[in-house]
């Protein structure tokens, strides 16, 4: 009689996860709300009975956490394998679980072939969000050629049939695009050799019918910061499911005897209360379980950068007249963008030597950081490790520190080669070279830490394919910077939003959310990022009044607004400011922190889009205060637009209503907002009968604080 048990439930307050151990390799039976004591896992496994069809298989395949060819299964396989002999048809049998509290190891074996899978689940004590990981180890005598293993697949129910993906480009960041689930398969696959603008890891299976605030949905995403495949499939038998997992180029995971794989975190998340309840999930487990500073702990403080200020034109004194007019507006983080080591004058040259450029800094950085911090300002800098112009000291010394492939031209890209992670070397070099500007310069708090083009040639010094190996090793890198020098923040930044994932966060403090400062085109990307990440780990700039992307010309209030949410800062040269733009920018730095403590804490509703408007708030956790955004991005159809219903407020209390931005509005004639400021009413009828709102301007940007009535 088998030892192995029937069934394996994991559940927390709110969901339950429910696994069927009868066959080679565990199925997930149910994953959702919470099931009762009565509901047994039994009585789930006979209603989910399936009868031999016509022209079928008489048993069925199972559709398991990672189905094989061995198992006749005709969907994509959870492992591809090749050797000498036939490793290609290894099947595996479950031969252990171990469970501790809600993390359960199905261990699962070949003994044939002598290859070993463990699958590790584990779901969160707090939330509806669930881990999938999957190890091999090749405990054969000969190589085995791993060329694909999925972090699991995962059955979706027959009423989850809809999709919400990610798509985009550089600077349009996490664009979302609906799709019906199909017969056939939803694939996108990604060899950028980081996260990608384009291919985002991620994707929402929902409910037809589901919306921000109603309806069920899963959430999925893949904490790997390089290449990566994902798949949705609806068979012919009517089963659908989504796969995810790293993608391998060939010969990139061939393990001798003893070796193992591990596959990224595929992190998954439930939601009844609709897209907005998902990422509300999402965000509650990254603050408690990934981020090592809360609002409490370290606010964080509003940014200038200098990229788009001064992109490559650094002169110190320059520098410091700059930094005492961002102080004054009441910046407290003061960040030196690319451009100041040695012969960096322009893109073409210098990454990879990353000494202090003497003939631009003659008495070094430190006469720039003692003004910045005599300001009352924070003093960050900005660094692109993984990365190596031709014309610089470091290439020269070393061109086959680069990666490449035999007998192929390298694919220009911004005047720049990938360096080889994996080579020991290399990440040596790296860590001296940024230890020591860490160590000559003790007050330097922040690192913006850059990756600026793909990799086309991802050969290394083994000539192997190396992308894994170079994610590793990157992760490896910044860990070992954040171990020596433990009070430096650092921001994951990739040309803007091509390196945003649970990979690298662990690992960094923020992301650089877009290269766009173009605050129309900030709403969308801003609006797809919140999907998965909260605000406070979302880099969020007023930049120029032109954007320098777009060429668009907007108001100083709305980019402010825009900017509020995330984790706020400027980009731009503040010598162009009039009168009115620094009184401005003065407020809305005033109005982020007051209201910080809110935007980087509380549960964010996003308002169903109605494709003119982009709309959203964050309420307190305990309800007593929300600051909501009104954002017009085209004219109302009709003469007057609709209402603004507010979400997520106790409908019970009473709510005194506050236009807090912007502190000057130009109206058409007298509307509802002289009406209804500093008026107190009900949490009802703020979210069931809403706020007229008035006849503005597109482009413009309202901002509303509710707080509960004594």
């Amino acid at each position: 009689m088998s030892s192995l048990p029937p069934y394996i439930r994991i559940q927390n307050q709110t969901t339950s996860l429910v696994f069927d151990c009868h066959s080679r390799v565990p199925t997930l039976l149910y994953y959702g709300r919470r099931l009762a004591d009565n509901s047994t896992e039994d009585m789930l496994a006979l209603l989910a009975t399936r009868q031999e069809a016509k022209c079928s298989p008489a048993i069925e395949p199972d559709l398991s956490l990672v189905p094989t060819h061995a198992d006749g299964f005709t969907g994509n396989p959870g492992v591809l394998l090749a050797g000498k002999g036939d490793e290609w048809a290894a099947g595996f049998g479950l031969q252990k679980v171990e469970q501790t509290g809600n993390t359960v190891k199905f261990k699962c074996e070949d003994s044939q072939r002598q290859l070993q899978l463990v699958i590790e689940v584990s779901l969160n004590d707090a939330s509806p969000i669930a881990t999938f990981q999957c190890e091999f180890t090749n405990g054969s005598a000969n190589p085995v050629d791993l060329q694909w293993l999925c972090a699991a697949t995962f059955p979706l129910p027959d009423h989850i049939s809809m999709l919400k993906t990610f798509e985009g480009r550089w600077s349009n960041e996490f664009q979302t695009r609906n799709h019906e689930l199909f017969m056939g398969s939803y694939v996108r696959e990604n060899r950028r050799g980081k996260t990608s603008h384009d291919t985002f890891p991620g994707l929402i299976a929902y409910a037809r019918g589901a919306m921000e605030h109603s309806g069920e949905c899963y959430g999925f995403h893949l904490a790997t910061s390089g290449n990566h495949k994902l798949q949705a499939e609806q068979m012919a038998d009517g089963r659908s499911y989504v796969q995810m997992g790293e993608l391998l180029f060939p010969g990139e995971a061939v393990l001798s005897s003893g070796q193992s794989y591990r596959s990224p975190k595929l992190y998954i998340g439930y939601s009844e209360e609709g897209f907005s309840g998902l990422s509300r999930h999402f965000h509650q487990y990254i603050r408690k379980n990934i981020l090592r500073h809360s609002p409490s702990s370290k606010p964080r403080p509003i940014h200038y950068n200098t990229w788009e200020g001064i992109y490559f034109d650094h002169d110190a004194e320059t520098l410091k007249s700059l930094a005492t007019k961002v102080a004054d507006l009441g910046v407290e983080r003061f960040v030196l963008d690319d451009g100041w080591f040695k012969g960096r004058r322009s893109d073409k040259a210098g990454l990879g030597d990353w000494v202090v450029d003497e003939d631009v800094y003659p008495q070094s950085l430190q006469p720039l950081i003692d003004h910045v911090n005599q300001l009352g300002m924070e003093f960050g800098i900005w660094f692109e490790p993984e990365m190596v112009n031709p014309d610089s000291d470091l290439y020269r010394a070393h061109p086959d520190w680069a990666l490449a492939t035999d007998g192929n031209p390298q694919v220009p890209f911004r005047n720049q080669y990938v360096l080889d992670l994996s080579n020991p070397e290399v990440t040596d070099y790296l860590f001296e070279a940024i230890d020591k500007i860490l160590t000559t310069y003790p007050n330097i708090r922040y690192i913006k830490w850059d990756m600026n083009r793909d990799i086309n040639h991802p050969g290394n010094h083994m000539n192997k394919p190396a992308v894994h190996q170079q994610v590793q090793c990157l992760y490896k890198l910044i860990a070992r910077v954040r171990t020596a020098h433990p009070g430096v923040e650092i921001e994951s930044c990739c040309s803007g939003g091509g390196r945003i994932d649970l990979g690298i966060l662990p690992y960094t403090d923020r992301f650089w959310t877009s290269d766009s400062n173009d605050a129309l085109d900030r709403l969308k990307i801003q609006q797809g990022f919140s999907l998965f990440f909260p605000p406070e780990v979302m880099g969020a700039h007023v930049g120029p009044r032109d954007c320098h992307i777009t060429g668009r010309h907007i108001s100083i209030e709305t980019r402010a607004a825009v900017a509020l949410f995330g984790h706020m800062g400027m980009e731009m040269d503040p010598r162009e400011l009039t009168d009115h733009e620094v009184g401005v920018l003065k407020s809305a730095f005033s109005l982020y922190k007051r209201y910080r403590p809110l935007t980087h804490s509380g549960d964010l509703y996003r308002l169903d889009d109605d494709g003119m408007n982009v709309n959203f708030g964050v309420v307190a956790k305990d309800k007593s205060e929300a600051l909501f955004a009104y954002n017009s991005i085209l004219e109302t159809p009709r003469t007057t637009p609709g209402r603004f219903r507010f979400a997520g407020l106790d409908p019970n209390r009473r709510y005194t209503l506050s236009r807090v931005w912007p502190q000057q509005l130009k109206e058409y004639s007298p509307s509802v907002l002289s009406v209804v400021d500093g008026k107190v009413f009900s949490g009802q009828l703020l979210m069931q009968a809403g706020l007229q709102l008035p006849v503005l301007f597109p482009q413009t940007s309202l901002v509303f604080a509710l707080t509960e009535a004594q």
